[in-house]
């Protein structure tokens, strides 16, 4: 059973960091791209950024590509989202997803997403 696993979440003041971290599990994902997005409450879940397995990186809009870098770990089939600077805009659950295709992780269209992991940012 494939299985993306989200952590790393929590409670931070603004200013503050987080890493979050998102590991597969039954089947690899080495050479599959990988990405981030979120959901805010009462809002559309929005792309965050996505990361092929030769490290070629796109963010979303909204510059995260200021504050956030995605990055992986192939061999432990693990990718990440190191964010500073934290708003509290930023304040939304954060889901992990992988596809074949990195265009279609940027749709919104993954076949694996992960349960997802609440990240609040407090004023």
């Amino acid at each position: 059973q494939v299985q993306l696993v989200e952590s790393g979440g929590g409670l931070v003041q603004a200013g503050g960091s987080l890493r979050l971290s998102c590991a597969a599990s039954g089947r690899t994902f080495s050479r599959h791209p990988m990405g981030w997005f979120r959901q805010a409450p009462g809002e559309e879940r929005t792309f965050v950024a996505v990361i092929t397995y030769t490290g070629l990186t796109t963010y979303g809009r909204g510059g995260v590509k200021d504050r956030f870098t995605i990055s992986r770990d192939n061999a432990k089939n693990t990718v990440y989202l190191q964010m500073v600077d934290l708003k509290p805009q930023d304040t939304a659950v954060y889901y992990c997803a992988a596809d074949i295709n990195s265009g279609t992780v940027v749709l919104g269209r993954a076949a694996y997403w992960g349960q997802g992991t609440q990240v609040t940012v407090s004023s």
